[in-house]
């Protein structure tokens, strides 16, 4: 079982090698970028390269690690003993099975992404150490103990929006997905928008280089986001000579795909009026 990317995601060796070493260590996989870098679709790549059935938990900031595991609708089970409904004499009836529950009840060695996990509050990941490490859980409702039957290959993003705990750390293979340079960008945008001609790729993904390296911006665009500006243009039919500015226009054609906050459009607004105060 060794995972070496698909057709539809271009993964690097050193990813390939982090993904591949956490399924030999049967350790999760603690996987941290920039938002937008593919991380959320790389569990779904492993799923599809291995052939194995996807569970996928999205993290909130409300959600509570024991949601992973079960909860116990003990206000449902009052009603039902007021109406006198049978179903209260059997607890499991109020029972509400979380993914790591389903994780570990399926027959099939199955892909687990816990999607997101800096969300949730910072105890989050030190109450799952022990359910993630031995791949089990108790149920105090039924007295009974849930073991995996088949250890899942467990997938974890991270925003890196809050530190997690070094307990939790330990316990996991990391790998931090870089932000793909100009030749891994071009694999990128080859397997989403195949032919694209490839002067406008080299002058578009330029202007993308460039935007995000200049200074003062506060959030760079993604891969996404690259993604859907290249879609616009070809929807667009516009070439490369279209996409070519000069000092009184810094904002790049339909920057609405690239640029996501009025401050960062401000900025090249300003650096358009420099330049133009500077003829």
């Amino acid at each position: 079982m060794k995972f070496e990317g698909t057709d539809s995601y271009v993964a690097t060796d050193d990813l390939t090698v982090a993904v591949n070493a956490a399924v030999t260590l049967e350790r999760p996989l603690l996987v941290k970028g920039e938002p937008g870098t593919g991380k959320t679709e790389l569990a779904r790549q492993v799923a599809q390269a291995l052939g194995l059935r996807m569970i996928e938990w999205n993290i909130k900031s409300t959600t509570k690690a024991q949601q992973g595991l079960y909860e116990y609708d003990a206000v449902s089970r009052l009603r039902d003993s007021q109406l006198g409904d049978e179903r209260v004499h059997d607890v499991r009836n109020y029972i509400r099975k979380g993914k790591l529950w389903e994780a570990f009840e399926t027959d099939e060695k199955v892909v687990l992404l816990i999607d997101e996990i800096d969300k949730a509050d910072i105890e989050f990941p030190n109450d799952l150490l022990q359910e993630l490490d031995r791949m089990e859980f108790f149920v105090y409702e039924t007295g009974e103990t849930i073991r995996a039957r088949n250890r899942p290959i467990v997938i974890i993003t991270s925003n890196n929006e809050k530190e997690l705990p070094d307990a939790f750390l330990r316990r996991c293979f990391f790998h931090y997905i870089r932000f793909p340079d100009m030749d891994t960008m071009r694999r990128i945008v080859e397997v989403h928008h195949p032919g694209i001609k490839d002067q406008l790729l080299t002058t578009a993904l330029t202007q993308f280089y460039e935007i995000r390296e200049q200074s003062g911006l506060r959030k760079k665009p993604s891969t996404s986001e690259v993604l859907d500006w290249l879609k616009l243009l070809l929807a667009e039919d516009l070439t490369h000579e279209d996409l070519k500015r000069d000092g009184a226009d810094a904002l790049p054609k339909l920057h609405g795909a690239l640029l996501k906050n009025e401050q960062d459009v401000h900025l090249f607004e300003r650096l358009a009026f420099m330049a133009r105060r500077s003829r």
